[in-house]
């Protein structure tokens, strides 16, 4: 099994009620050392944020730090518009970027836009599709036609820059497998972790679906976005009856994630804040400044 050294990123606000925090924590994030920013993508919702306006105001205001859209919604961003805008992004802030994808899950919602109502197997086909044209609109090269089920199109020229790494939401059997044959990496659905049985039941299948494409399962990284408190003091139970994490202190942090990097393999995780009452920027502190590089640390030594 293939140990990577963790990338860490934090889930930032899209509420417009909370724009100026959203972009102090992006800036926070900057400061003190994560690797991603990542902001989730609603476009049929008024209280939230256009996605990717608020990701180029975030990659404008940072200087390290990535951003990922924890996922693109697909329907409402036609796959050749997709791929304009993040080899765009990534050309303007030398490679900060992360492409997420979704299938869309929210069809009576997305539907309110306008756009086709797919079926689920429809959708992932549209998905795996729009992947596999994005990729071939970045690199450079000569001009792309392109005739699928769902997007065409005739002589387009492509970025000179490459396109960003495209990690997944993927949840169903047809979608995980798109994902081992199409994607870089993979974010389970619904904050699972890796101990889950969706991830047991899940993880599998990607990496099926990746050797039969004749890829090495190893190359599809998995990050994990993870909610749960950091608590000044060690919790009894960090995780509940049902075995999802809650949280803990720092310490209890460390311990966890430095096994789910060295024992499962776990490429990265996004932290959620979950309000007990401590302040969201000294929650972000001690997963910026205590958490990320003390398991970034460990791993380093256990691989030494």
């Amino acid at each position: 099994m293939s140990v990577h050294t963790p990338v860490f990123g934090t889930g930032i606000s899209a509420a417009v009620e909370d724009i100026e925090e959203a972009l102090r924590h992006a800036v926070q994030a900057d400061r003190q050392g994560l690797d991603l920013v990542t902001v989730s993508d609603h476009p049929y919702d008024a209280t939230k944020l256009d996605a990717y306006a608020q990701v180029g105001v975030v990659l404008g205001r940072t200087e390290r730090v990535s951003a990922l859209v924890n996922v693109t919604n697909l329907p409402s961003r036609p796959a050749p518009m997709l791929a304009r805008a993040v080899t765009s992004l990534s050309a303007l802030t030398g490679g900060r970027l992360v492409l997420g994808m979704g299938a869309g899950g929210l069809w009576d919602e997305i539907a309110r836009l306008g756009v086709e109502r797919l079926g689920p197997g429809a959708a992932v086909r549209a998905f795996e599709e729009a992947v596999t044209l994005i990729r071939m609109l970045g690199g450079g090269g000569e001009p792309v036609t392109f005739e699928g089920e769902f997007y065409q199109v005739h002589g387009l020229r492509p970025a000179a820059v490459e396109v960003p790494p495209v990690w997944t939401g993927s949840v169903g059997p047809k979608s995980l497998a798109a994902t081992g044959r199409v994607a870089d990496g993979w974010i389970p659905g619904r904050a699972a972790d890796w101990l889950s049985p969706r991830y047991r039941d899940s993880r599998p299948v990607i990496d099926e679906a990746a050797l039969k494409a004749g890829r090495d399962p190893a190359d599809i990284v998995t990050v994990y976005n993870l909610p749960g408190v950091i608590t000044a003091t060690p919790l009894a139970a960090p995780r509940g009856a049902d075995g999802v994490w809650r949280g803990g202190s720092v310490a209890q942090w460390v311990e966890e994630l430095t096994g789910a990097v060295l024992e499962f393999g776990a490429h990265g995780f996004v932290h959620f804040r979950v309000d007990d009452g401590t302040p969201a920027d000294v929650t972000l502190g001690r997963w910026a400044q205590e958490i990320a590089p003390a398991v970034r640390e460990a791993v380093v030594a256990a691989r030494t």
